[in-house]
């Protein structure tokens, strides 16, 4: 049975950061589970693959995969198949991020695989076309994230507003269901808030919280309109 994520969201990517890397990613995803319990808010996070493991036991909010493959268990070497991720005690995967795209059919398959695992998708998108392509997929949720933004620390709901609008307007003609999600430079509270009057139900990002010395204090602030 597929975990319920509650909405809105603040999905942490860990990316390969070296300080969201072993023992300090399970550090990472101890403090974002501190603070979800204690405002009770939905924090999910995305180690490194090789990290699933150790953060899962480490911590009881949802973890993800940063990707996964649509293959069966067998003879594919190198690949991420979801079996494994179940195993690994992972509720759900990323999927075609702009650091590591798929193939739309490869997407589709994915997704599929997933459903039948009970693994909730969330499947990057960068622009609201490709957005609407992938909301016809039908996974648990899209989020769009301009690349170009990506890092940048400008924020996506305060540059470019119209991407969140658009992106919503026409997912919501062909997919009345999936959860609809922002990304690029969210680091703050204001970033947030922005994005959720715009119509995002809500966040993915990493620098501002895998890259920070204090990590929890920019979790507070990016919760901050959403507790109050």
């Amino acid at each position: 049975m597929m975990t319920k994520i509650g909405l809105p969201v603040i999905a942490i990517n860990f990316k390969t950061y070296p300080q969201a890397t072993g023992e300090r990613a399970v550090a990472l995803a101890t403090t974002c589970e501190k603070v979800a319990k204690e405002h009770a808010v939905s924090i999910v996070v995305a180690p490194q693959i090789p990290d699933l493991f150790r953060v899962a036991e480490a911590v009881d909010i949802p973890v993800f995969s940063q990707h996964m493959d649509a293959g069966d268990p067998g003879r594919f070497t190198g690949h991420v198949l979801g079996e494994t991720l179940v195993e690994n005690g992972v509720v759900g995967t990323l999927l075609n991020h702009s650091e590591n795209r798929m193939l739309l059919a490869d997407v589709d398959a994915s997704v599929r695989k997933a459903d039948d695992l009970g693994l909730y998708t969330i499947v990057c998108t960068n622009n609201p076309v490709v957005s609407v392509a992938a909301a016809s997929i039908k996974p648990s949720a899209v989020a769009v994230e301009p690349p170009e933004l990506i890092g940048s620390g400008i924020s996506v709901s305060q540059a470019q507003p119209e991407i969140i609008t658009d992106t919503v307007n026409m997912i919501r003609d062909v997919n009345k269901d999936v959860a609809i999600l922002c990304g690029a430079g969210i680091s703050t509270g204001t970033d947030v808030k922005a994005a959720i009057d715009l119509g995002s139900q809500g966040v993915l990002l990493a620098s501002a919280v895998a890259k920070s010395d204090k990590p929890e204090d920019v979790l507070l602030g990016l919760i901050e309109p959403i507790i109050n």
